[in-house]
């Protein structure tokens, strides 16, 4: 059994984690990509750091308003179609992005990119959990969100050489970036209609024995989660699981986007030039990339969730406050990198916990819930950091604001309950097979 499993997860990973990368690079770059526009941007459009900072965030209000209902529809038509309906018009929108020419237009663009993107994130987690089981999620979801970093640390250089195409065909840099980087996900939009396949019942691109063996295994993990607890969509939205979830996914979020969007500012101010910027800035989400990856993958294999998450989430505090506090450019980007390191490794562990007790249409709709208020975070924190910037001329208070709310989150960590015995395979659960009730992890305690 032991070696069908290996076999059978090996031949799902190589097929499907790669690809959704790919997908989730180009996702997350053109969501943060107006960080390096900005850095020519915001001065021949006149925009202030305030003004920067709302439209940097606004698109996470359209974005937290569309994903319930953009998952919910995931679940009717399949995550086949609707993920390459939110991939081809995100590319369209994000490409669009170049003809902006003031404050209005900023607004309402980043606001439709935002309502496109909704559900792409969310979907993708939904999607791993009818392929991937518990014991395995971890370290998959680790991979797939490494690309938020490697976003990061690929596109910087990209980005800013894009800059550098200035006067091309009278488009100034900042408008090339725009269009060449919403391209790719318009042309994978089209493959992912005809490579991605909804269940594991369909893959014919595995073993008969290797097909029955993943769709009994992801449908008895499911229906164990059904009889322990069965939440309609309304339930759902009220759990208080889901609630504290969302809670720890805003404070996250906005350290990500916080710091994510005014990072090259920040940078740049050291005396730099824009592809010295966009080399330096590599350094923090690459070391992030890293963690991510290895964390997820000790978390599996303790099959621990709840201490990990804390440990990472102090590390990225401590690690913000200095940064706020180091004037010296050197120290502070060991300390926004330190901060990267523990932010990063939150990711993979944080994701595995609501699909621990979230199954069908309420792990669609709770997956989304949570992450709209990590898209409510998103869209706070950059305008703080631009309100704050403006108002005493330094990023120093609006980073300490961020380290604060970390904090705050770890706290609410500390009452989480996290049953890891249903991630465990089935012949590992006898108790829970014979349907005992679930004695511990049944919520916050």
């Amino acid at each position: 059994m032991e070696s069908l499993e290996r076999r059978t997860m090996g031949k799902v990973a190589r097929r499907l984690v790669p690809y959704l990368m790919i997908c989730y690079f180009f996702c997350f770059l053109d969501r943060v990509n107006v960080g390096f526009a900005a850095l020519e941007m915001n001065k021949e459009l006149g925009f202030t750091a305030s003004v920067f900072g709302f439209g940097a965030g606004i698109l996470f209000i359209t974005y937290m308003l569309c994903e319930a209902p953009s998952n919910l529809v995931l679940v009717k038509v399949g995550p086949r179609r609707w993920i390459a309906r939110i991939m081809v018009t995100w590319g369209l929108l994000a490409s669009g992005m170049a003809f902006i020419s003031g404050e209005t237009s900023f607004y309402i663009m980043r606001a439709l990119l935002g309502a496109a993107e909704a559900g792409f994130f969310p979907g993708i987690i939904f999607y791993l959990t009818n392929w991937f089981p518990g014991s395995h999620r971890g370290r998959v979801t680790g991979l797939f969100m490494a690309c938020i970093p490697l976003s990061a640390a690929i596109g910087s250089p990209i980005s800013t050489s894009l800059l550098y195409l200035d006067g091309t065909l009278g488009l100034h840099g900042w408008q090339w970036l725009f269009l060449m980087e919403g391209l790719p996900p318009i042309l994978l939009g089209v493959v992912t209609w005809f490579f991605l396949t909804e269940h594991p019942a369909d893959a014919r691109w595995l073993a008969p024995d290797e097909r029955s063996w993943l769709a009994h295994r992801i449908d008895t993990e499911h229906a164990r989660k059904r009889q322990l607890l069965q939440l309609s969509v309304v339930q759902t939205l009220f759990n208080p699981r889901v609630i504290a979830l969302g809670l720890v996914a805003y404070t996250l979020a906005s350290l990500l986007f916080g710091v994510g969007f005014f990072l090259p500012t920040i940078v740049k101010s050291f005396g730099l030039t824009n592809m010295q910027t966009g080399w330096v800035s590599i350094i923090p989400p690459a070391a992030g990339a890293a963690a991510m990856i290895w964390w997820g993958r000790h978390s599996d294999r303790t099959m621990e969730r709840k201490n990990h998450l804390l440990a990472a989430m102090i590390l990225a505090a401590v690690g913000v406050a200095a940064a706020a506090l180091i004037e010296e450019p050197v120290l502070k980007m060991v300390a926004f990198t330190i901060s990267a390191i523990g932010l990063n490794a939150c990711n993979p562990v944080f994701w595995t916990l609501a699909p621990n007790f979230l199954t069908g249409a309420s792990a669609a709709v709770g997956i989304a819930y949570i992450n709209s208020f990590a898209a409510l975070g998103a869209f706070v924190a950059p305008w703080m950091m631009g309100l704050v910037k403006d108002a005493t001329g330094s990023f120093t208070y609006g980073l300490l604001a961020l380290a604060a709310m970390v904090v705050g989150g770890a706290c609410i960590v500390v009452s989480f309950a996290h049953n890891s015995e249903l991630e465990h395979a089935p012949e590992q659960q006898p108790a829970l097979d014979r349907g005992q009730p679930e004695t511990e992890g049944a919520g916050l305690r």
